[in-house]
Formats: structure tokens, sequence, C-alpha cells
């Protein structure tokens, strides 16, 4: 297969035809030495420092490789890839091709370096500059191309030499690569920048969060709205209200004798509002659970809801690849079954703590033995309940602390149990929950549009490619020497004069094409 990248043409026409004035339509064989021989034995003393390469040192986004190796050339396996000063290196194997991994092969100790035996090399025969491979190898289309002619089993796919050798180059002459090279470092680090400043906002969108939680559960948020409005109902009356009707609540669970529930601790709050009632998650429960052992024998293709761990571990119930269960018909089964208002809370695992609220119908639905079930006596408290056990500085701190402070694996019942919460009124509960909803919203917003502008941003990389490779970037080379009255040389010209110095065993072009071009991105990186 031949391939055409970013250009409207088609693999048979070897031609000028829709290429800039003076660019040539080549091959990456013919501009590139693709995995040329590797070094020799002879090379160096068996004691001298190379520089090795492990795939994760290279940075794909910088196109350099970060944090190399040091070794001895006697070190160096026979299966290792070899490369030198200036050759670019790519990824062969899924998924680091795909991640677009490649570089530039720049500083290497005694000129040589060695690295994954998953690296594809090009070598420039004087015809390129190694910073134009890079940015033409990087392209989404490029990367997609290669990745539809991979071979090999499922995840140890890699990219054929035969792949390499017949993608087809748009090659422009080499004083205009040159420019080229230089306004696409300029502008992608521009990009990059914008990237980079995106990237930061999920981890202040998560800060913020935290805050808020913070503040509703210790009363700040809501502490103008104490100040103009009194409630109906104090708080304290509202616990005596739910204490008084949590044994009927229990006897209606059918899950055993009712016992007093677990006392507060006061000792573990500070700076709660006065008007506020201590309870315990016992006190204001009818019933906390989990899920049943041994329901592998019940799952089904379809029918009730079987919520697990992971389905929860964004603290929000999502039903994508949510599994379905057949639930034996007797008490058990009963017993783990959710309802509208029910607090889920993971009990086990790396999310031990992700919680849900079921604030919407779910339909037949059950929860696995890593998910305890809290069922609020009042369904009205819900909503508050749930922001207190997901608020990192309040229930979620302590369900923390008591699943790893003794280095258990999890939780159990009576950690929830026993979970101290403080409890506003009704009303202040609501407007609680009111306020955080539009401040939620508010950072969901923001997150939408960062996530858009990272995709735009992504997007303006491939087009600012895109326009290199069609030649729209910079001011061609020809349209320049007809300003300047001058004579300049073809991309055409160029490859068949590299052509017969290849021939010959001579390579002044590809000298003087590295000497002229090293640097060209460290020098616009460091401006």
């Amino acid at each position: 297969m031949t391939l055409t990248i970013a250009m409207d043409i088609t693999p048979a026409d070897h031609n000028t035809e829709g290429l800039p004035e003076g660019w040539a339509l080549t091959t990456l064989r013919d501009a590139c030495a693709i995995n040329p021989p590797k070094a020799s034995k002879q090379s160096l003393a068996a004691n001298a420092p190379v520089t090795f390469v492990p795939m994760p040192a290279v940075d794909a986004e910088v196109g350099a490789i970060t944090k190399p190796q040091t070794r001895r050339f006697s070190e160096v396996r026979k299966g290792f890839t070899s490369f030198r000063e200036n050759d670019v290196i790519m990824a062969k194997i899924t998924p680091c091709m795909e991640n677009g991994k490649a570089a530039i092969a720049r500083n290497l100790i005694n000129g040589l370096g060695f690295g994954s035996t998953e690296f594809h090399v090009f070598r420039s025969t004087g015809a390129v500059l190694p910073e134009f491979i890079y940015h033409f190898i990087r392209q989404d289309v490029y990367r997609k191309a290669a990745e539809a002619e991979m071979t090999g089993s499922v995840g140890q796919k890699r990219v054929p030499q035969s792949f390499l050798e017949t993608t087809e180059l748009p090659l422009p002459p080499l004083p205009e690569q040159i420019r080229i090279v230089r306004s696409l470092t300029e502008l992608l680090m521009t990009v990059k920048a914008s990237h980079e400043k995106l990237s930061r906002v999920p981890a202040t969108l998560k800060h913020y969060r935290k805050a808020v939680l913070a503040a509703a559960c210790s009363g700040r948020l809501t502490e103008d709205w104490r100040a103009h409005r009194a409630s109906r109902t104090s708080s304290a009356e509202f616990l005596r209200a739910i204490l008084a009707m949590r044994p009927e609540r229990v006897k209606e669970q059918g899950v055993g004798a009712i016992r007093k529930p677990a006392d507060p601790d006061g000792s573990q709050l500070s700076d709660i509002p006065e008007e506020w009632a201590i309870a315990s998650i016992d006190q204001v429960s009818c019933m906390v659970t989990s899920g049943s052992r041994g329901w592998a024998k019940y799952y089904a293709e379809s029918g009730p809801l079987f919520i697990r761990a992971q389905d929860i571990n964004t603290d929000r119930l999502q039903r994508d690849g949510i599994a379905h269960v057949e639930p034996p018909d007797n008490a058990e089964g009963r017993r783990t079954r959710v309802r509208f208002g029910d607090l889920l809370v993971t009990i086990t695992g790396a999310n031990v703590t992700k919680a849900a609220l079921l604030d919407r119908e779910v339909g037949e639905s059950y929860v696995s033995q890593h998910v305890a079930l809290v069922r609020p006596v009042d369904p009205s408290i819900g909503q508050f309940l749930y922001l207190w056990i997901v608020s990192p500085r309040h229930g979620r701190a302590k369900l923390l602390d008591d699943a790893y402070g003794a280095g258990k694996p999890g939780l159990n019942l009576d950690n929830i149990k026993e979970t101290t919460l403080a409890l506003p009124s009704l009303e202040e509960q609501q407007e609680i929950v009111r306020r955080v909803d539009v401040l939620f919203k508010l950072a969901d917003t923001i997150e939408m549009r960062v996530a858009t502008a990272t995709r735009r941003a992504h997007k303006l990389t491939e087009s600012i490619l895109a326009k290199a490779f069609r030649g729209e970037l910079v001011l061609t080379e020809a349209e320049l020497a007809r300003r300047e009255g001058r004579e300049y040389e073809p991309a055409s010209v160029l490859l068949e004069r590299i052509k017969k110095e290849r021939n010959s065993g001579t390579t002044p072009m590809a000298t003087r094409q590295r000497s002229q071009s090293k640097g060209t991105l460290a020098s616009a990186k460091g401006s």
C-alpha cells in the first residue's frame, strides 16, 4: 500500500500536479534510510559509554528524549535498536505508536544511541530535515493509517517497515523546510501552552468542589441564610422526630430486631453551627446493610440491575456497562433491593467510600457484597446525607480513616453506622443542597467548556500540521526566490543530486543539512 498524506493527489500521481511550486512527491524510503544497519562491534571500545533510550524516555510532545540512561557499549544487547545523532525514532508497537511516541535523537553520548526493539529509525539522506520527518509522522492521519496496516496479535501489533517505505512524502526545497519547521515549532509551542493551561483546570475544579462541600457541611455556605431566616422546626426537634419515627421504619424493613442505634461522637466535629444537631448515621437510618455473597450465579443478559462498586466510582450511579441479575425469590434477595432515596457506599476495594444517592427511580435493582446500602428514616435528608458522606473533610475523611488507618482492606457496616454527622434543620438542608447544586453546575459547565477547548486545541494542532504539509504555512521558496530575483533548487533537483551523491559514496549535503538544522527545535523552545 502507498499512502499519500496531506495532499489532494492519488498514489499514482508521481508528478507535481497539486503540489506547491518547487515541491516534489517522494517516498520516505527515498528521503530517508529506514532502519539503517546497526552500529558494529568495532564502532566503539567495549567500555565506552553510550545513550540508552527506554520507551518511556520518549516525549512525543516535545519530540525529544527525556531522562535517557547511560550504559557501556558492551552492555548493549544484539537485539536493541541502534540510532545516531539526528535520527528520528518512532514507536512501532501499540499503544505507544497510537500515542505518537516519536523523537529526534539529540545529545547522544559518543553520537550513538540504543533503545527498545520497538523503535523504527529514520535517518535523513540529506534531502529532508529530521524535524520535518518528526512533524510528518506525528500527524493523526499518519498514525491512523499506520495503525490500519499494523500486523501481529491484539495488543502487540507493530507497524511494518513496508508501510514506512511506501508512504509518500510531500517535500519542499530545503530552505523552505527550515522555515516550515521554525514556524511549526513556534505555533505548536503556543498551542502546547494553551493545552497546559487547560490541563490545570480539572485539578482546580476538583479543589473547588472540595471547598464547596467543606463549606456546605460546616455551615459556612449558609451562614447568611441562618442570619436572616428562622427554620420552622429546629435541628434538635427534627432529629427527635426522626428518632421517634425510626422504630416503626426499622420494623417495616423486616431486617431483624429493633435495637438502640449507635450514639454520635461529638468530639469528631469542630466549627459546626450551634444550631445544628449531632447524630450518628445509625440514628437517622432505618437500615444499613450490604449485598450478599455468591451472586455471580445469578448474572443474566437482561433483567434487574446489579449495582457493583465500579458502577458508583465517580460518586454517581453510572448505568453504562452495568450488570443484570435474576435474583433469588427469598428474603435475602429482597433485603438487598434498593429503593428511591437510598444511599450507596463502596466498602471494599480501591474505590472504598465512593458513594451514590438514588435520587431518581432506577427500577428493580440490587447491590453487590462490595456496596453498603443506607436507607434514611426520612428520605428528605438523603441529599444532605450524601453531601456529608462525600465531603473530603467530613464523612469521607472519617470513613477513609476507618478503612485504612488500621491497615484494613475496607469498611464494615459498623464503621458507617458510627459515622457522626451534624444535622441542620430540614429547611437549611434544602437550602444547602440548592446552593451546592448551583455551584456544582457552574463547575460542570466550566469542565465541559474546557473539554471542548481541549478538543479544539488538538484539532488546531492537526490543522497546523496539515497546512505545513500542503505548503500553506510559509511563503514558498519559489515565490521568495522570485521576489528576491535569485535562483533556487527545487526539491526534485535536490533529490536527484542526493541520489547521485549516495551512489558515488559522498554525502556533503547530508553533513551540511545536519549542521544547518541541528538545534532548530531547541532554539525555538528556548526563546
